[in-house]
């Protein structure tokens, strides 16, 4: 029960003690008689959550992301803090959010992969086609990891949509690639000039070195458009700078690796194929 005295009141516990309460039979008698008055410091108010009392302990940290933290305190609240019968401890507020949106990421990441497979399927009408291209997307997370350990970001909701955004852009990257390839064996293929490996290489090396120019237009263009994020200040750019470093870190290493990655997949795939069909010639 919450009692309100006068302001000439609440400071000086004599004066309260002398205060008359009215008794059920008319009597008035000092409030000192029927109640033990103490300045005692006690919370500000009693908050509940489904329909339990709660107490809250906020938590500023530096240094370390939320995720980690959470669970090297989690271990040492285990090992060294004995809750009674009645009680537990939730971790909430920002951990909480990132919890639920860590659930979230499990099903958008797999719809995601899904989405770009299709869309790879769809313009090249090739299984091995698109699980070429499929391939080489995890080899993008490598720079935008690097990126994020450079700039000393930890993970958070921004760096997993940044990856997920990655993975577009990689996929775009490992489309120029491989219709290059596929342009420069169709042509060796019409001039008859695949008799073998060594013409295959040459289709290769010709579709993967000599095209390196618009590739690397089409990753220096994205690029620049993501540059602005990474050097923005003001309200919004922290979280900008985590969703822009995997995707331009990614763009890096992807530019880089696609270069090796897709072209040596494609002459293992392709060299099969001609094995097989001299095979079945013989």
């Amino acid at each position: 029960i919450n009692l309100r005295y006068p302001r000439e009141l609440r400071d000086n516990i004599e004066s309260l003690k002398r205060v008359l309460i009215p008794t059920s039979r008319g009597a008035q008698i000092p409030i000192a008689q029927v109640a033990d008055i103490e300045i005692k410091k006690g919370p500000a108010g009693i908050k509940s959550e489904n329909a339990r009392r709660t107490a809250w302990v906020y938590v500023d940290i530096r240094g370390i992301d939320v995720g980690t933290y959470v669970k090297k305190a989690q271990k040492v609240v285990a090992d060294e803090v004995d809750i009674p019968a009645g009680y537990n401890i939730i971790w909430s507020g920002q951990y909480e959010y990132m919890q639920a949106a860590a659930e979230r990421f499990r099903l958008v990441i797999p719809i995601t992969l899904i989405i770009v497979f299709l869309l790879l399927f769809f313009h090249f009408k090739n299984m091995t086609d698109s699980l070429i291209v499929m391939l080489s997307l995890p080899f993008a997370a490598i720079g935008g990891v690097w990126l994020l350990y450079f700039f000393g970001f930890n993970t958070s909701v921004a760096v997993y949509v940044g990856f997920i955004a990655l993975v577009g852009l990689a996929a775009e990257t490992g489309v120029v690639m491989l219709v290059y390839l596929e342009e420069a064996y169709r042509r060796y293929q019409r001039e008859g000039k695949l008799t073998g490996l060594s013409g295959l290489h040459s289709a290769i090396i010709e579709g993967a070195v000599e095209r390196v120019r618009p590739k690397l237009m089409t990753v220096a263009t994205t690029m620049i458009g993501l540059l602005p994020l990474m050097i923005g200040h003001g309200t919004g750019s922290q979280v900008m700078k985590r969703m822009a470093s995997p995707m331009i870190g990614g763009l890096i290493s992807s530019t880089v690796l696609t270069l090796v990655i897709i072209p040596a997949i494609y002459a293992i795939v392709k060299g099969w194929g001609m094995r097989s069909e001299t095979k079945s010639e013989d």
